[in-house]
């Protein structure tokens, strides 16, 4: 067999549409972006927990139709009529929670983006009830806007989350650790993502490659 080599490379994360593994948990929120642009009121909410595919949906869409990306946190009111001239994607809308102008600028941002014919993709963790935003106006257009929900992981999606992460890495670990791993870890998005990260920085500091017994060493510590 022949020995995984350990680079430190720079993470390039594959956020196409070939690279987006289907299943139970995130079917129904794929399907919804499809329907682009025919979502009812020119806009969608992709609500999930941290580390669900909202983000590579993002670029699926952003792809699809030739949207700009936003992280919620960088919005002001300066920005909105440039944004508001194409399709718009505003990343993260749980974090401006305690941001009152961030959410006035977003509130301004879904009005003119509407207005110009234009469509607004919005993504959160969770449930658009639950980002915490105080603006009155802003929770209005949420509540009416459709929402498509990423559960947590399947048997599949997280193995398949979990080797995509890897690859992103440029690390190629066997099924078999891959599904051990899969088995004993606490299930979740978000878990993955610190378990790959884990894995990838005690492979390389012991220029070893990634087998279960490295695997358990992490999963002991998590």
């Amino acid at each position: 067999m022949a020995e995984q080599l350990n680079f430190d490379l720079p993470v390039r994360a594959a956020l196409g549409r070939d690279d987006f593994f289907v299943s139970p948990a995130n079917a129904m929120a794929l399907g919804l972006v499809d329907l682009w642009p025919n979502w009812a009121g020119g806009k969608l909410v992709l609500a999930g927990p941290a580390g669900a595919g909202k983000t590579h949906l993002t670029h699926v869409w952003a792809a699809l139709s030739g949207a700009q990306i936003v992280a919620a946190t960088t919005l002001t009111k300066d920005a909105v009529p440039a944004l508001a001239k194409t399709p718009v994607a505003v990343e993260d809308v749980h974090l401006i929670a305690e941001n009152p102008d961030a959410q006035t600028a977003l509130f301004h941002l879904h009005n003119l983006t509407l207005a110009e014919g234009n469509t607004l993709l919005l993504t959160g963790n969770g449930a658009p009830l639950q980002w915490g935003l105080t603006l009155p106006d802003l929770l209005s257009r949420m509540q009416g806007t459709t929402v498509a929900t990423l559960d947590q992981p399947d048997d599949m999606l997280l193995m398949a989350v979990m080797a995509k992460q890897f690859g992103d890495r440029q690390l190629m670990p066997t099924p078999d650790v891959l599904s051990y791993i899969a088995k004993h870890m606490d299930r979740s998005f978000a878990n993955v993502a610190l378990i790959v990260e884990a894995l990838d920085q005690l492979s390389l500091s012991e220029k070893r490659p990634i087998t279960k017994a490295l695997a358990k060493r992490v999963l002991e510590q998590q």
